[in-house]
């Protein structure tokens, strides 16, 4: 049987169930190729009643709750007719509307309406009953959802799974654009479930050197980390140097034994890792 991914487009309608701390959702969607309402189940930031999405993934049976759409990618489009926009605003996405304003908004704008708050928010003064408290307010909001799809088509576009990209963007929030361009292996460490080989291959994906700094730190860690799981309380750094060297050696790469020893050493002075006893000759 066939794993690849198919599509799904529609609205969300209403969400069962959202885990803020892991991004974990449960919603029922409305797709114009099913009759019935669809149940997705995968990983969101922000999930809200009244969004447009664009889906990746497989359908399950699951035992007890029946077919469902497992969700691996996702990408939220504009709602394309009055009514979506309507219950998208009041969707409590965009804090500060709720469906009284989101009426208002949308009777005033029509399908002009999310352009207008993306680029001449300040027109929204011109509707009737709202203040313009209430307007920085919604400004406030809506960078914050953009910020956070800005972070999610980046991490996406970078090989990163929708379940990793929620785990990140919980984790370094706005700063996850630099944070993992600036050091992807540090993801190995700050990100449950994210080892060393999901991080190098982000890391590859973002252009980092084989030869980075970074990616030999994290290669030592790892291996001891390894070590340590086979039961092991140490590794003599010959032993160390020559797993570093096979596990980070790829197609146009081999690392010298002799600078990772020397950043054995470095690591060491740093407290980064423990030394006992004196190098051998």
């Amino acid at each position: 049987m066939s794993v690849e991914d198919e599509s799904l487009i529609g609205v969300v309608e209403r969400l069962t169930y959202h885990s803020a701390k892991s991004g974990y959702s449960v919603a029922r969607l409305k797709s114009s190729r099913h009759r019935d309402l669809v149940t997705i189940v995968g990983s969101f930031p922000n999930i809200q009643a009244g969004q447009t999405l664009k889906l990746a993934g497989i359908w399950r049976e699951h035992p007890k709750f029946g077919q469902q759409f497992q969700v691996s990618q996702y990408q939220e489009t504009k709602p394309a007719t009055i009514t979506g926009i309507e219950k998208y605003l009041g969707s409590g996405l965009i804090k500060g509307v709720g469906p009284v304003t989101a009426k208002r908004i949308v009777a005033h704008f029509g399908l002009d309406t999310l352009d207008i708050i993306e680029y001449s928010i300040e027109r929204l003064n011109e509707v009737p009953g709202i203040a313009k408290k209430r307007v920085s307010m919604i400004q406030t909001a809506w960078d914050k959802q953009k910020a956070i799809k800005e972070v999610m088509v980046f991490l996406q576009g970078h090989g990163v799974s929708t379940t990793y990209a929620v785990k990140i963007y919980k984790h370094y929030g706005d700063e996850s654009i630099v944070s993992v361009t600036n050091n992807p292996y540090q993801l190995a460490m700050d990100i449950y479930g994210i080892g060393f080989v999901t991080a190098d291959a982000i890391a590859r994906n973002l252009g980092i050197a084989p030869d980075s700094e970074y990616r030999y730190r994290a290669g030592i860690i790892h291996v001891l980390g390894e070590a340590a799981e086979d039961g092991h309380c140490f590794l003599p750094y010959i032993e160390l140097t020559e797993k570093v060297v096979e596990r980070l050696t790829i197609a146009d790469h081999q690392p010298s034994p002799q600078v990772l020893t020397e950043l054995i050493y470095v690591m060491a002075m740093d407290e980064e890792l423990v030394m006992q006893g004196h190098r051998q000759h």
